[in-house]
């Protein structure tokens, strides 16, 4: 029989181990997050991540705060669409470099440089400019910040895929979000604080002074190793034999025609060979899976100013309390990932964020001509944050589990652009619908944008199972 004090002593001795695997535990993720690259690639992520909302939905408040007309405000969504068009340019900047510049930064860094230099460019354009009087030129200066914005960020994915190996690809990714996450509080609640405190053109012009930590961490950081040309051009070969079943001498072929069969065509016919017709609806989920939260974005700031809220109450409740909801939800998926594995959360995501977009239509209609309470306003936003959490990571891990390593950069940047495309596009009409019909149908609206998102993750779901079915077939016939 066992005494009390042998129980007391067996407990100690559990106690002491796990706080020792504890410790052990917080010292092997300090030794991983203090690594150079990790640190660098954080950093790097807010500078990422700054420009997004500066032409986006602080965008929209600013000009809605100067009383621009809402269709108008709506029409300066499609300044985003340049965000999802980069896949044209990504074969350019993954395989050819930057005169001079490549050659003492490197080819990824020299790229990163010049989408830093000109966003903080464009952003203090944009400060200098008046909304009633300038509104074609803050085009164009927005303009010039989401492509410089989109160009580094393909260069970005690149030096933080090449940057460390297999084993730290979940740091890197973890410490670039969280970055990245950051950026979107400061760009969003910093730029709105400085708005009402002081001027939007104060509010531009910090935001444009803090690039200067991304440059400086890029001059900090080193250039990844990467593939150079003779090996990439046989990689280039081998994969177009594959692909043809046959011989095709890509490497005697013209400078041109190799650039373009290995950068642009490679990537697309790879994904089609191995997903067949079916990729072809794959691509359609990808489309179509943020159409309701992309569409209802641009239109957020300005209905809260309708509504009579103050810049400042947007900045806390929107923006400050949202990111952490954000952040919650992105914590609660990747749990659900763990436990129900990608397609379930996937399903849950979307049916929220198509759900949670009524609750504004119900606030909207609710709390016509007077300014609903603040505990109103934060329940809205933790669901639709808390909601947007779990669709983006979700969405974000499917993604990453269909690029093929091989061609990484330029398959990224061909989902990501598909997936804010369609939503940019009719969010242009976003303004258009509120003037003509009420912030309501406009929120009903976005909903229903949702459905076929919803729809489609069933589809997906029944082809994953009949792809494993077929994979335990195979490994259970002795014949195969």
């Amino acid at each position: 029989m066992t005494s009390s004090r042998d129980t007391s002593a067996v407990s100690s001795t559990e106690a002491a181990s796990s706080s020792r695997s504890f410790r052990a535990w917080l010292q092997e993720a300090r030794h991983i997050y203090t690594r150079k690259p990790v640190v660098a690639i954080s950093l790097l992520g807010f500078g990422a991540g700054l420009p997004f909302l500066l032409v986006f939905s602080t965008l929209a408040a600013w000009l809605r705060d100067a009383e621009v007309e809402r269709t108008t405000i709506g029409f300066f969504a499609w300044v985003g669409i340049t965000y999802s068009i980069k896949v044209f340019w990504a074969p350019v900047v993954d395989r050819f470099g930057l005169p001079f510049l490549s050659r003492r930064l490197g080819q990824r860094r020299s790229w990163i440089l010049f989408g830093q230099l000109g966003v903080a460019a464009g952003l203090v354009w944009m400060s200098g400019l008046n909304p009633q009087t300038d509104l074609w030129w803050i085009a164009a200066a927005a303009l010039l910040v989401a492509f410089s914005s989109s160009t580094q960020d393909v260069a970005l994915d690149a030096f933080r895929i090449e940057s460390v190996d297999d084993s730290l690809q979940g740091a890197m990714s973890a410490s670039y979000i969280f970055g990245y996450r950051v950026a979107l509080l400061v760009s969003g609640a910093g730029a709105l604080y400085m708005a009402d405190w002081y001027s939007w053109s104060a509010a531009y012009l910090s935001m444009a002074a803090l690039m200067v930590v991304a440059v400086l961490t890029l001059l900090w950081s080193d250039e990844p190793k990467h593939l150079n040309t003779e090996q990439r051009s046989q990689n280039d070969a081998d994969m177009i034999d594959r692909l043809f079943g046959r011989p095709m001498n890509l490497l005697q072929r013209p400078a041109w025609q190799r650039w373009l069969l290995g950068a642009v065509i490679c990537p697309v016919l790879e994904f089609f060979q191995r997903n067949g017709w079916f990729a072809l609806l794959i691509l359609a989920f990808i489309a179509v899976f943020r159409l309701s939260d992309i569409t209802m974005g641009v239109m957020a700031n300005p209905f809260y100013l309708d509504l009579g809220y103050s810049k400042s109450d947007i900045a806390s409740i929107a923006k400050l309390f949202g990111f952490f909801m954000t952040i919650a939800g992105s914590a609660l998926c990747g749990v659900m990932v763990v436990k129900w594995g990608l397609y379930r959360p996937l399903l849950l995501g979307a049916v929220l964020v198509a759900v949670t977009n009524l609750l504004f239509a119900v606030m909207a209609l609710g709390y016509s001509g007077e300014r609903p309470p603040l505990s109103w306003l934060a329940i809205v936003i933790s669901a639709d944050n808390l909601s947007g959490g779990i669709a983006s990571t979700a969405f974000v891990a499917y993604l990453s589990s269909l690029a093929n390593k091989s061609y990484t950069a330029t398959q990224y940047a061909l989902f990501s652009s598909l997936m804010t495309l369609p939503g940019k596009f009719i969010s242009g009409f976003s303004g258009w619908v509120v003037d003509g019909w009420g912030y309501a149908h406009f929120f009903v609206t976005a909903a229903g944008l949702g459905i076929p998102a919803i729809v489609l993750v069933p589809v997906l779901i029944k082809k994953q199972t009949q792809i494993a079915d077929r994979r335990c077939d195979d490994l259970n016939d002795p014949l195969k």
